[in-house]
């Protein structure tokens, strides 16, 4: 047995299923050898979002695992990368590296130097026999603290080298989870049942705490609303009477309703880090904060009150505190806040209805948004979205209803992401139908692995935003725009799509949205990637309230 045939064996241990990888990396035929599928992808940045989608689906309890060759490879790689740890998704990604003689010898790239700014640990294995305590320290990152991607590199020599016949038995990395200190908990309670309109932010590590059944119990019990971060959508059913919807650079008029009246901000599961994608939290407001991150306390925000801790472990003890305070049964509406969320939201969807319901071609964003979820059960679904526009447009009006039937990300931009989530996201859950909402700016830096999907047998639906244009971008460039079109794009995506093995279909009306969605649906049942080219205008009215 080899070094990478002994890698292959303690990945299988930490339960990795499948691998994403572009070649070459003999670490993928042993992983073949092993029963670990490899997925091929056209480009390295794709096979990193693919492995960041497995992560999230399986909120971290399985890691996503992304392997390439060194130097080109890793260089290729380092987009995607950027992305999982600017949006905290735990991702191991397994390059080679160059061998011991030629590590930092110019032109070579070393990957680990190069990757530590955008990992949460970056590791060389330099000899055949580290390969289990190097494996080891990986998955306890990747399994502990704020989630990120690791790396660890693995050189061809080691990887070739003989595995020596006394090597340890391995054993898969152990979890670990805290509650906080009793105290703590008792003070934020204590506190948040004084206030006159608390609310409660909840954040991605939500959904890695797997702690959405906790988090409706608490809000019934103490009768508090609550938003989701971008990150955190589908933390929360949006269609509970006490959901605000999410708040980023867009979201709800809920959202913004409550966050200029609230008196105590309640974050579990955030980082209350400050972006422009982010929620702006109200000043001199009374700020409660749960994390399993301590560095995150006082990061960007000042809190008052701080418990450290796992969020679902934390929110049980919330609601035990919670009932010893208020009794078994919690306490009822009592502010009225329930209709008061209710008569928001008909405001809210009165004010959007025009766009919503507009009959205009080229065709509105938002009509092509409602006809969507009219054609296809929004809880059958993993929906997710590229960069700039589509986020922004479909964010504040796509329901999510169950967690991770929602796929939200945005603290970087990098046009293309959504695919590659789409694909990993079908791998992992084929009983649901992956949603990808991208413009037509993101196809052009990732669509074709849309011939990764039909090989694969991946049934996603791509639904492309073509208005022809960057959106908003004559604003950056106006001498550029006016005499060279710089703004302008063009493409015939739906056909792009047929040449490359998926059902392409383009429409220009409002009436073929639902019914085009349907066959899109039916190609994607049957295991083919469908593509809808949508030809829309470009609308740069968004749900920014409060910006």
């Amino acid at each position: 047995m080899n070094g990478d045939q002994l890698m292959a064996k303690l990945l299988k241990k930490e339960g990795t299923e499948w691998i994403s990888c572009f070649p070459a990396q003999t670490l993928i035929e042993a992983c073949s050898q092993e029963g670990i599928r490899p997925y091929l992808c056209r480009q390295e940045r794709a096979g990193v979002n693919m492995a960041d989608a497995y992560s999230r689906i399986h909120n971290g309890n399985k890691i996503g695992v992304f392997t390439m060759q060194h130097g080109p490879g890793a260089e290729n790689a380092f987009g995607g990368v950027a992305q999982a740890f600017a949006d905290n998704v735990p991702v191991l990604l397994i390059p080679g590296g160059s061998t011991a003689d030629r590590v930092g010898v110019h032109p070579g790239f070393d990957a680990v130097p190069n990757y530590q700014h955008i990992t949460k640990w970056a590791g060389r294995i330099e000899t055949v026999e580290r390969i289990p305590e190097m494996v080891s320290r990986a998955f306890t990152h990747l399994k502990h603290g704020r989630p990120g991607p690791v790396l660890l590199e693995l050189p061809g020599d080691v990887g070739h080298a003989e595995v020596p016949e006394n090597i340890e038995e391995y054993e898969p990395v152990k979890v670990y989870k805290s509650y906080a200190v009793s105290e703590d908990v008792r003070d934020i309670v204590t506190a948040l049942l004084k206030a006159d309109k608390p609310i409660i932010v909840a954040g991605q590590g939500t959904l890695y705490a797997e702690a959405w059944d906790e988090l409706i119990e608490l809000a019934e019990l103490i009768n508090v609303p609550v938003m989701t971060s971008l990150a955190g959508k589908s933390a929360f059913p949006e269609d509970h009477p006490l959901a605000l919807g999410t708040g980023g650079n867009t979201g709800t008029l809920m959202v913004d309703r409550f966050l200029q009246t609230t008196d105590f901000v309640l974050g579990i599961g955030t980082s209350f880090a400050t972006s422009n994608f982010t929620a702006p939290m109200p000043p001199g407001v009374t700020k409660a904060q749960i994390t399993n991150t301590p560095e995150d306390l006082n990061r960007d925000n000042r809190i008052q009150y701080g418990a450290v801790g796992d969020a679902r472990l934390v929110i049980q003890q919330l609601i035990e505190e919670s009932k010893s305070q208020l009794g078994e049964h919690g306490r009822g509406d009592v502010n009225g806040v329930k209709d008061e969320i209710s008569t928001i939201k008909d405001e809210f969807m009165k004010e959007w209805g025009p766009r919503l319901n507009s009959d205009e071609t080229p065709m509105s964003p938002y009509r092509v948004f409602k006809e969507m979820m009219t054609a296809i059960d929004p809880r059958e679904c993993i929906v997710t979205h590229d960069s700039g526009y589509p986020r922004n447009q479909i964010v504040p009006f796509w329901p999510a209803l169950k967690p991770r039937s929602y796929i939200g990300w945005g603290k970087s931009t990098q046009l293309g992401y959504g695919l590659g989530l789409a694909l990993g996201a079908k791998i992992e859950d084929p009983d649901r139908t992956p949603i990808n909402v991208m413009g037509d700016a993101a196809f052009g830096m990732a669509g074709l692995d849309i011939e990764t999907a039909a090989r694969s047998e991946l049934g996603t639906i791509t639904v492309v935003l073509n208005n022809g244009v960057m959106t908003h971008y004559y604003d950056h460039f106006p001498h550029a725009t006016e005499n060279f079109r710089s703004n302008e794009l063009g493409g015939q995506y739906a056909d792009t799509a047929k040449s490359l093995g998926a059902y392409g279909e383009r429409v220009t009306t409002p009436d073929e949205i639902g019914p085009a969605m349907k066959r899109a649906k039916q190609a994607a049942d049957n295991g083919q990637p469908a593509l809808i080219e949508m030809i829309s205008k470009e609308e740069e009215t968004i749900s920014d309230y409060g910006r």
